[in-house]
């Protein structure tokens, strides 16, 4: 299986008040369907269905939907990154649009005070799946399992795009009942110690491995 992440980004803000204390949502389309999209896969619309369901019963509905500000490492959400609760995710059309909260955390402060700056932030699904590649497209396939139906970050095509591409690229696997991902936590460890001075020459060697280890 692979770590699978998708970015939208446009989300509406919305402030609601209730007993005299606001509340900001973000809200918009969270997943999309049937189209191949930038990474060049597509999502069949039946297998974003039964996921959404899923994910709807045991997290949405439990108040155990959960997502994190910035572009995590894994397939795991760490409760010290939470900066917001999914509360709705219902499809429409092809797409499933989402409702989430902003949580009164750490990280849900920063994305507030970024949100009421007029910062234009996105939303992005991290899951897990295998895909079928195909002459014009990769399709997930249906063991696709959503982690978090939104991440809220701010520009998808940032420096650790490269990272990310490859935390994708890597098998996971599990252990034990633990998702462990293989040969990416020693990536990670070298590029957070990355200057500006030597972040060029490490990407390359990062690169280079990443290359002869596939």
């Amino acid at each position: 299986m692979k770590l699978i992440t998708e970015t939208i980004e446009n989300v509406q803000v919305l402030t609601e008040e209730k007993n005299g204390k606001k509340t900001m949502y973000i809200e918009g389309v969270f997943l999309q369907s049937e189209l191949k999209n930038r990474n060049g896969r597509v999502y069949p619309f039946s297998v974003l269905e039964k996921e959404v369901n899923r994910y709807n019963e045991e997290y949405v509905k439990t108040k155990r939907a959960l997502g994190e500000l910035g572009h995590p490492d894994g397939p795991t959400v760490n409760l010290d990154r939470v900066s917001h609760r999914i509360t709705s995710l219902q499809s429409e059309g092809n797409n499933f649009m989402g409702k989430a909260q902003i949580l009164d955390t750490p990280m849900g402060n920063i994305a507030k005070s970024l949100l009421e700056e007029g910062v234009q932030l996105g939303v992005s699904s991290r899951g897990m799946g295998s895909i079928d590649k195909r002459e014009d497209a990769g399709y997930v396939m249906d063991d696709f399992l959503l982690a978090t139906a939104a991440d809220i970050v701010a520009d998808p095509s940032a420096p650790d795009a490269f990272v990310n591409g490859i935390m994708e690229g890597k098998e996971w696997v599990w252990d034990n009942g633990i998702l462990k991902e293989q040969k990416v936590a020693k990536y990670q460890q070298y590029m957070s110690e990355a200057t500006r001075r030597n972040l060029e020459e490490r990407t390359l060697k990062v690169f280079n491995d990443f290359l002869t280890g596939l």
